[in-house]
């Protein structure tokens, strides 16, 4: 299969995607090589359920989701929108949230703490105000608890969901997954972070009740999340992507964000495209590959 595809162009697609998320065509951005510093096998491992959630291309649906929910919560809204290039740089704020999702999930406690020190840097910075219901102006800073509580919580369950539909989880590991995640949210300063599934389903329930809501700039960043500044050969995917992820959200959280609800259809669609992603870009990527080695290294050192 891997022949067929090649022949019709596969490299290039998995060139293009590569250089996408990460930057660099190869999938090796400088970052990358980070995978491969350090004597332990960071806060998971090649046994855990972040490492088996994170490995899986079910993520690509969940981050689409992810940057949806988060925009239904004004301080996360308004921090994008007034500090982040979202609009003119898109690919570059991509890359720079694939960085700490890859080198949390798959590199040593040395790297990770490193990595956590640069996000933090970046977050003082995050802070303003922003116009709430009824007029109220209220200020936000990134660093705040309840703050970095919603984002966790938005990218926990949008790559659980996203996994349990487009790949296979028992409920089990669900939860274990999410008891594993919360350890990835201490460096930056939060320690609250749900330990299972259920804790997971009650936090999100309760920021829809008193948290979500829509500003003024809600309706620009939905349209640029849909609608992003891709090639004209890689839209057809993203649309299929972006909607199958829509398909798995909270009507209510939809509602707020002003999207209509749509069909699981979607859901079928996407899971062929992500089949044949995996085809061409191999198993694991290359990060984790290189995470892999690290470990079997240290292990070999200690026979």
């Amino acid at each position: 299969m891997n022949l067929v595809l090649r022949a019709l162009g596969g490299d290039a697609i998995a060139s293009a995607f590569r250089k996408t998320v990460s930057g660099d065509p190869t999938g090796i951005p400088q970052w990358a090589l980070q995978m491969g510093e350090g004597n332990d096998a960071g806060f998971f491992g090649p046994e855990s359920d972040v490492w088996k959630v994170h490995g899986s291309l079910a993520t690509l649906v969940g981050g689409v989701r992810a940057l949806l929910m988060q925009a239904a919560y004004p301080a996360a809204l308004a921090g994008v929108s007034q500090h982040s290039q979202y609009d003119t740089d898109p690919l570059g704020r991509l890359e720079r949230t694939t960085r700490w999702l890859t080198v949390t999930s798959f590199g040593s406690t040395e790297v990770i703490e490193r990595e956590a020190r640069r996000v933090n840097e970046l977050h003082k910075r995050v802070t303003g105000s922003f116009e709430y219901k009824a007029g109220q102006v209220r200020a936000y800073a990134a660093q705040e608890e309840r703050h970095l509580l919603w984002v966790h919580c938005a990218f926990t369950d949008s790559f659980l969901t996203s996994y349990r539909i487009f790949d296979r989880i028992a409920d089990r590991s669900a939860s274990n997954y999410v008891n594993e995640w919360a350890q990835s949210a201490v460096p930056l300063g939060l320690t609250s972070a749900p330990k299972s599934d259920k804790e997971l389903k009650l936090a999100i329930e309760e920021f829809i009740a008193q948290d979500l809501s829509s500003l003024e700039a809600t309706k620009r960043v939905v349209h640029f999340i849909l609608h992003p500044p891709f090639s004209w050969a890689a839209m057809p995917f993203y649309r299929v992507l972006a909607n199958a992820a829509i398909s798995t959200m909270d009507p209510r959280i939809l509602e707020i964000l002003g999207i209509q609800s749509r069909r699981a259809y979607w859901q079928a669609l996407i899971k062929p495209a992500l089949r044949v992603l995996q085809a061409l870009l191999g198993e694991e990527s290359p990060s984790q590959s290189i995470a892999r080695e690290r470990i079997r290294r240290l292990t070999s050192s200690h026979e």
